[in-house]
């Protein structure tokens, strides 16, 4: 098996407050679905917000600001067979949260 993040950019989710609930419906649907598939290993929505990102040396700076990077808004982590597998789900989480998703193999790492 291999795990694969799908992800969404936090400015690809352009909906209306009114709509996020549903949204939010939908993609748990997925979640359970993929649960139920054995496929499902972890995710959640981000927070908007800036980060803090921690250099080698230790120092840290705020940054980047959603208004000026692309900022990760979400992700899932699942573990199928093949990246067609990854990219069926990957079309039902951008179904269910109306907007683009992102599909990147994880490097195996047998130390994980």
């Amino acid at each position: 098996m291999t795990r694969f993040l799908i992800s969404f950019d936090d400015g690809w989710m352009d909906v209306p407050d009114s709509e996020m609930a549903a949204v939010g419906d939908a993609a748990h649907g997925v979640m359970r679905e993929a649960k139920e598939a054995g496929a499902w290993v972890f995710g959640g929505g981000l927070h908007t917000q800036r980060a803090t990102v921690v250099a080698t040396d230790g120092t840290m700076t705020d940054g980047p600001f959603p208004e000026t990077k692309p900022v990760m808004g979400g992700f899932s982590i699942i573990d199928v067979g093949s990246r067609d597998e990854a990219l069926t789900w990957a079309r039902k989480f951008a179904a269910a949260c109306r907007c683009p998703q992102e599909v990147r193999e994880i490097m195996d790492d047998p130390e994980a």
